[in-house]
């Protein structure tokens, strides 16, 4: 979905907190004196003799070895041309961030002040000694040719411009399986370019080493098509002069079968797609609007297959899918360079991971169970958790057999399991469940709408896409807390239980709820009376089908807000206690933590059903749950009530779900640490990978562990989930963040997509 970044939320997003979206932390102990002293004077003296002895060492003892600069002189940014190097570094640490959050590589980010070529080949030479590799960012053509090729042959690092290469390499993967669809060879077809800068000549370039002819190539810049006569052409456009007497684009591309855009958009016609030769492929890359529309495309020739800059249309041509993925091979063998094998072996890569089995996670994201190679999938897409794992050997492996690695992988499997390591597989969890959601969007109602924090979130999920919300307050005060902060929030609905216009509604809810609690002690008076309040007025609106989840709880007690849900919506068939669950985003992957918000002090039996709802829960999110019922007990090492009830839960567990991985009692620190574990307690269903699922015995320990590691250590936290409700219901904590808000509607949106 396309939708709108609005200039004050992006300006806040950048300055608040820590101003920027990146920092330096450390990675060893620095909590005693001693550990000072081994940091730093005296001790810090012995790798530094080490290093002096060995350079080579210096990728043992420091973070060279993953450290990446990301370099620019801001004049080529994004589309805003040149606005120079401080206007340019919001986008270096963008672009630091990508590197850290796809394959664990740090970055500094470094704006030069300067255009001239000589400075700055000089200044990036002389800080080799901090990098493991460099990444040349936003540096206009044709400069960047000529620094990029200086720096390749002046540096012992791998140097690697991703403004001309990224598009290059993924667009050239997407490019040899739409040939292998349609059954068409690369030596045959004919290409016509659309733009002659430094990504079209890259495409180009990569094009023609993976098998394309040159004298098949048309490119076109501003000033028409490249020919021969022409006086204005450089040693880097003229290999892509064409003798052919075609003068224009609508002419070049009668009987082309790629098209190649990387020029600016609504260039291309539908009668020019109509011209193509058979099962043409269009690669329309301009961004944010590509040289002709997907739609326009499409209905001009059926038997299109088509790619885009877009996130909101199929096959996207991404970088993401190679940057980060490239440097992480090169690093990982000491690459003295990111030579043309190791873009052919990431392009390659990427092609053939398109043509695998496609993990539930990703078609999770994407609202679908059978995303296969075809058409509309030829390229792999950035949340799948295999690019790194896939690409970034194969990168390294090419590094290896061009003679360029100086730390050869003579275990692949070990480099295989250490990379799945370094980010957690499943913690990309956040982003695939709000991709999830934006597939179906479904209409969400908040009880609390009369909050800054909340609509500022609503504004943020309907743009976004996330849901159609509807708004439960006073009218009059909603909309003047909108105008007073500037908000949009366009034609949302807003109802006032207590209007007169919802005098019809009341009646019918009233009805309805009567029918429900007449025996249960509510009159036909208190039922009405009930549905003006906002919790009951839209727990039945979900109950009616006047919307599809409710969103509560962010200035009420928690208990006033669950009651409405369950007198009205109910519990799941054979469902005898609700329980919370609470999503923590860490290092090793989501933890999921049970009860959280309900059970104050759950029977054996009752801790039985918790395990069961949040099984059900986690095996939703498409994760195989691991589960450690902890207390202050290991298998029977320590009595107490908690201890009993713990262990007799897990007894019955273990009869009825015996290839349920659940085991306990067990202290927390163990449901983690395998090594320990597997010492001790070797017969342990958790011993080979630990938990992921918590449960605990008491709401008060819950609450307590999932609070600490939310503050203290700093982790986002998803929740609490309701479990074994009929319909979505969720309860906020008071004082939800908007991002927290936000992460509960796409929990409630994906759930209501499975009811």
């Amino acid at each position: 979905m396309n939708y709108k970044i609005r200039r004050e939320d992006a300006l806040d997003y950048h300055a608040k907190g820590r101003s920027g979206k990146i920092e330096v932390i450390p990675s060893k102990e620095t909590a005693t004196q001693r550990d000072l002293s081994l940091a730093y004077s005296p001790g810090v003296a012995e790798p530094c003799l080490e290093i002096a002895a060995n350079t080579e060492e210096v990728y043992k003892y420091t973070a060279k070895g993953n450290l990446v600069a990301v370099i620019s002189n801001g004049t080529a940014v994004l589309g805003l041309g040149d606005i120079g190097p401080e206007a340019s570094k919001p986008v270096m640490e963008g672009k630091g961030l990508l590197f850290k959050i796809y394959a664990d590589i740090d970055v500094f980010d470094i704006e030069l002040n300067t255009k001239d070529i000589d400075k700055f080949v000089e200044a990036v030479k002389l800080l080799e000694p901090t990098f493991g590799g460099v990444n040349l960012e936003d540096i206009k053509a044709p400069e960047c040719f000529e620094i990029e090729q200086r720096l390749k042959r002046e540096l012992n690092i791998p140097v690697m411009h991703d403004d001309q290469h990224g598009t290059a390499i993924v667009s050239g993967a997407a490019l040899l399986n739409a040939l292998e669809l349609v059954g068409k060879t690369i030596e045959k077809v004919r290409f016509v370019f659309s733009g002659a800068g430094a990504a079209a000549i890259s495409c180009a370039r990569l094009y023609v080493a993976l098998g394309a002819r040159p004298e098949h190539i048309v490119m076109l810049d501003v000033n028409g098509v490249l020919r021969p006569e022409r006086t204005d052409l450089t040693d880097i456009t003229r290999p892509f002069a064409t003798s052919r007497d075609l003068h224009s684009l609508a002419e070049a591309l009668v009987g082309a079968d790629v098209f190649v855009g990387l020029s600016k958009g609504n260039l291309v016609s539908p009668d020019m797609i109509r011209s193509m030769a058979a099962h043409p492929i269009v690669f329309a890359m301009a961004n944010p609007t590509p040289e002709i529309s997907y739609e326009d495309a499409t209905a001009a020739r059926p038997d299109i297959i088509m790619a885009t800059g877009r996130s909101d249309y199929p096959n996207q041509v991404n970088n993401v899918l190679g940057f980060p993925y490239i440097f992480r091979g090169a690093l990982d063998v000491r690459a003295t360079e990111i030579n043309e094998a190791m873009k052919l072996a990431a392009t390659h890569a990427l092609a053939d991971l398109a043509k695998k089995t496609v993990p539930d996670l990703v078609n999770l994201a994407y609202g679908t169970d059978h995303m296969s190679f075809g058409r509309n999938y030829i390229l792999p897409k950035p949340v799948d958790p295999r690019l790194l794992t896939t690409v970034a050997p194969a990168v390294a492996r090419a590094a290896m057999a061009s003679g360029v690695a100086r730390q050869p992988i003579t275990d692949w499997e070990a480099y295989e399991q250490q990379l799945a390591r370094r980010l957690g597989q499943d913690n990309q969890i956040s982003r695939v469940i709000i991709a999830k959601a934006k597939t179906a969007p479904k209409r969400v109602v908040f009880a609390d709408a009369e909050n800054l924090k909340l609509l500022k979130a609503v504004q943020q999920v309907r743009d976004e896409g996330i849901a159609y919300p509807i708004l439960l307050g006073q009218t009059d005060k909603i909309r003047q807390i909108i105008m007073e902060n500037g908000l949009d929030l366009g034609d949302t609905p807003i109802l006032d239980p207590r209007a007169p216009e919802q005098g019809e509604l009341i009646d019918r809810f009233t009805d309805v709820f009567f029918e429900k609690r007449q025996r249960k002690g509510v009159s036909l008076t208190e039922a009405r009376k009930l549905m003006y309040y906002r919790n009951y007025f839209g727990s039945m609106m979900v109950e009616t089908g006047e919307a599809d989840a409710l969103i509560s709880g962010l200035t009420r007690n928690y208990p006033d807000t669950i009651r409405p849900a369950l007198q009205i919506i109910g519990k799941e068939p054979g469902v005898e206690k609700v329980a919370g669950m609470y999503i923590l985003l860490t290092k090793r992957g989501p933890l999921f933590f049970a009860d959280t918000t309900v059970n104050f002090n759950p029977t054996a039996e009752e801790l039985v059903e918790i395990t069961e709802l949040a099984a059900r829960a986690v095996e939703r999110f498409n994760i195989k749950p691991r589960i450690a019922l902890v207390t202050y007990s290991n298998f029977g090492s320590a009595q107490g009530d908690d201890a009993r009830k713990m262990h007799q839960a897990v007894a019955i567990l273990h009869k009825k779900y015996p290839d349920m991985i659940v085991d306990g009692e067990i202290q927390a620190h163990l449901a983690f640490n395998t090594e320990l574990l597997r010492q001790n307690h070797p017969f342990s269903r958790l011993a080979e990978e630990g938990a992921n699922t918590l449960i605990f015995p008491t709401l008060s320990a819950s609450n307590i562990a999932y609070n600490l590691m939310s503050e203290a250590a700093g982790f986002d936290a998803i929740g609490p989930i309701l479990l074994g409700i009929r319909r979505p219901v969720h309860v906020l904590q008071l004082g939800s963040s908007e991002r927290e808000i936000v992460n509960m509607v796409a929990i409630a949106v994906v759930e209501a997509q499975g009811k």
